[in-house]
Order: C-alpha cells, then structure tokens, then sequence
C-alpha cells in the first residue's frame, strides 16, 4: 500500500513539474512576443523618422535594458533588426520544443492525443507546387 502511494506521489510530482514547465515556457513565449512587437514598432518608428528627415543622419535614442543611448538611425534599426531574428528563432525554439511537452503531458494525464496539433506551415516551395493557378 505505502508503495502505491508512493508510486502515485512521484507520478503527480512529475506531473506537476512538467505542467509547470509548459506553463512557463508559454509565458516566455508571451513575453518575446511581447518584445518582438515593441521592436516591430521601434523600426517603423524610425523608417517614418527617416522618410520625414529625408535623412538618415539624424539620432534617436534607444533603450538597451536599462540605459538610453543616442544612435544613428542606421545603426538603431540594425541592432533591432539584429535583435529580431533572435528574437524569432528563440520563439520557434519555444513554440517546436512546447508541441512535445503538451504531448507528454496529454499522456501522463491519461487523455488522448490532440490531433491537428502537430501540423507545420507549408514552405514557399511547397506552396508554389500545390498553387494551381
């Protein structure tokens, strides 16, 4: 008996641990999305500056964590973009190591496998061969 209360204690700490994990990751993924957006805005922000200045000599100021520092505007958008791509391959890296851990999860909780879950966006290629216009 204490044996099965032990096995039954362990399966639910595992449980628990990789809830919570999934839980985490998904606010992470919240969180460089987040990020990504405010990014997304910074850039334009400053293509519309440009195109107003009809410059791109002039300086904005950036925030980097918790310091201001006053760049070209060149510069500015090329660490932001810099930025996104990283920014991007981090949320991928959330979003195809998340699909497994929900997987195991469904599994441990004793529910079925969600179907249609699993799927991956066509690439250009792929997309260009099933076009039939």
């Amino acid at each position: 008996m204490e044996k099965d209360m032990d096995l039954v204690v362990r399966h639910l700490g595992e449980l628990e641990a990789l809830a919570e994990e999934v839980l985490s990751d998904k606010q992470q993924i919240v969180d460089l999305d987040r990020t990504r957006n405010g990014n997304r805005e910074a850039i334009r922000s400053l293509m519309n500056k440009e195109q107003q200045n009809k410059s791109s000599q002039s300086k904005s100021w950036v925030c980097f964590g918790e310091m201001f520092v006053k760049l070209p505007g060149e510069s500015a958008k090329a660490i932001l973009k810099q930025d996104q791509v990283k920014l991007n391959s981090e949320i991928d890296r959330l979003r195809k190591d998340l699909k497994p851990k929900v997987a195991k999860l469904r599994d441990m909780e004793g529910r079925k496998e969600a179907k249609g879950f699993d799927l991956t966006a066509l690439s250009k290629d792929e997309l260009k061969a099933v076009d039939t216009r």
